[in-house]
């Protein structure tokens, strides 16, 4: 958000008692920030009253600084009345969160960013002193944004976690998976090949391996509108409605995906060694149990097999 971007109102304000959140000035800046970086890191919080998203990002900011116990602080700083030190550090638009650590500021980013993210920052600015439920918490995260269709939030948030822990075999296989859907199907078979010895078993690499092996495949298809006139000319040409299928999911059509490979399940189960209904399965594996595309894709083929 630009600064002439404006909005009437007060970021939310803070009990004198909480003593990891406080508001600062110009002239307590070197005490509440670069000396107190001394011992824990300090997120300073450049906002103003007339800005929106600030509104937005300041109380998820205070949530995941109290879920730290301690392990860093959060200051803010009303940039219309101290001006000064936003303008030293560069500070072009607002929101704005800079980490201080040691005295100096290591990290930071603008703009309001989602709540996965930002525990993601959190807790790579906190390093091994992360409480380790805030881990889960921002796993949880990335795989509601990848679910979401949000590939870049959810890589830059494993990528985060991988920071940190570099064998987390569920971070690994997360961001292969982003990748995948981002169109970088190199860089997920490099991320998947930099696992630990032995992970190739775990369920969660399989999965993403099983990604990159459907993304490759779709890479050797032709156009989806070749697929579609072959099947005009002939409905019982399942190879076309298998290819077109295959297409269709690498362009993110995972329902229209599915629903053609459940048509060949229901015209002819026995094709090709029953391959429409082993690569659906495949597709749920790899979209997960939670995508609204594996749900009503069970749902439609229990009813083709158990009617």
């Amino acid at each position: 958000m630009s600064l002439s971007d404006g909005m009437i109102g007060s970021a939310p304000q803070v009990a004198a008692s909480d003593d990891v959140i406080k508001d600062t000035t110009t002239e307590t800046f070197m005490a509440d920030v670069v000396e107190a970086s001394g011992e824990v890191p300090v997120l300073v919080d450049f906002w103003a009253p007339w800005c929106g998203p600030c509104k937005a990002l300041t109380p998820m900011l205070e949530s995941a600084v109290r879920a730290a116990k301690g392990a860093v602080k959060l200051v803010k700083m009303n940039i219309d009345e101290h001006p000064q030190i936003a303008g030293q550090l560069g500070v072009q638009s607002i929101p704005a969160v800079f980490a201080f650590k040691q005295g100096r500021p290591v990290d930071g980013f603008m703009g309001a960013l989602p709540e996965g993210q930002l525990k993601a920052f959190i807790s790579r600015l906190l390093g091994d002193a992360a409480p380790g439920a805030d881990l889960k918490e921002v796993l949880e995260a990335a795989d509601g944004a990848l679910v979401e269709g949000r590939a870049e939030e959810a890589a830059s948030i494993y990528a985060s976690v991988i920071q940190q822990d570099q064998e987390n075999l569920h971070a690994i296989a997360g961001l292969a998976k982003a990748l995948v859907e981002m169109g970088d199907v190199a860089q997920a078979r490099e991320v998947i090949a930099q696992a630990p010895e032995g992970a190739q078993g775990n369920a969660a690499i399989v999965s993403a391996i099983s990604a990159i092996e459907l993304a490759e495949k779709a890479a050797e298809l032709g156009d989806v509108a070749e697929f579609m006139a072959r099947l005009d000319a002939n409905p019982a040409d399942h190879q076309a409605r298998f290819d077109l299928a295959m297409a269709l999911n690498a362009r993110g059509e995972r329902e229209a995906a599915a629903r053609e490979l459940i048509e060949i399940v229901r015209r002819s189960r026995e094709w090709n060694d029953d391959g429409a209904r082993k690569q659906l399965l495949q597709f749920f594996e790899v979209w997960g149990p939670k995508d609204e595309a594996t749900q009503e894709g069970r749902r439609l083929l229990s009813a083709v097999l158990f009617s």
